[in-house]
């Protein structure tokens, strides 16, 4: 089931993009389970949730806003150098220990919403990233147990700002920069992809012309490897998300290097989760 986060007329709702379109529910509406990171906090059960949806009014998807699926997430917690050949092309080899990094909800934006290209730099870059939700609190997980703890699965445009990212030893500056976190359309429930969401096809899209095609079968760590090593470290909570990596082709590493500019249009599509799509605007 896929599970929208949006907004009406200015007003929240939540729904399922059902076969005949998108169901949902407002705020206002009777039976309004709340939003999905409080449904996720509360503990509710997510096929009751989606089966109430299933049953509401049909919503003109293409009047809605799509929001983040998770509009405040606790943590974002990112990966870096996660697939080998991304790792290979950066000449920094696949780390022995995950490169976690934070980023921050006043970065996200949903899908059909604006990345936002900062006027202090040329050089804002895309990055296909899977994206993992947690749906229970954890801590001190087995790699075994980790995958029973994801409530569903995303996509992620991980537009990083290059020339700042690279000024400090930690990435943090060049990761959090307002709206450039791509995040969306939806969240599906693991029961739309494989285990852990591995094997899947990971692209993206820059006006149409492919950039990045890769797998995530190249993952150095999985998603159950990442919940299980980073609930060692610190409790996870319902709602927090894990953006597990980019693969090879991004623009930093092209000769020359490819940048996003305003009036692009970025689009990141991964395998049985479907297209998360950003148009680039100046900041």
């Amino acid at each position: 089931m896929r599970f929208v986060s949006y907004e009406y007329s200015g007003t929240p709702g939540i729904g399922v993009m059902m076969a005949d379109g998108l169901r949902g529910l407002s705020c206002e509406a009777s039976g309004y389970p709340g939003g999905l990171d409080e449904v996720l906090a509360t503990g509710a059960n997510l096929a009751d949730v989606g089966a109430t949806l299933a049953g509401s009014p049909l919503v003109d998807a293409a009047s809605v806003v799509y929001m983040p699926p998770i509009r405040h997430p606790s943590k974002i917690l990112c990966v870096g150098l996660n697939y080998r050949a991304h790792s290979e092309e950066t000449g920094m080899g696949a780390p022995d220990y995950p490169a976690i990094f934070a980023r921050f909800p006043s970065t996200l934006v949903g899908h059909g919403q604006a990345i936002i290209k900062p006027g202090v730099s040329e050089q804002l870059d895309y990055e296909a990233e899977l994206v993992a939700v947690i749906g229970k609190r954890c801590k001190g997980v087995s790699v075994a147990e980790a995958l029973g703890f994801i409530a569903g699965y995303s996509i992620f445009n991980e537009a990083s700002i290059r020339d700042y990212q690279m000024r400090t030893s930690q990435w943090t500056i060049g990761k959090n920069f307002d709206a450039t976190g791509g995040f969306g359309p939806w969240m599906a429930t693991p029961d739309e992809v494989p285990p852990g969401a591995d094997g899947l096809r990971i692209q993206t899209r820059l006006n149409g012309k492919t950039m990045q095609d890769g797998n995530t079968g190249d993952m150095v760590f999985k998603v159950a490897d990442l919940v299980s090593l980073l609930s060692q470290v610190m409790t996870l909570e319902p709602g927090d998300i894990i953006v597990t990596g980019t693969p090879a082709g991004v623009g930093f590493s092209r000769k020359p290097p490819v940048f996003m500019k305003p009036g692009d249009v970025c689009e990141i599509e991964i395998e049985a989760l479907g297209t998360l799509r950003n148009p680039v605007a100046a900041g």
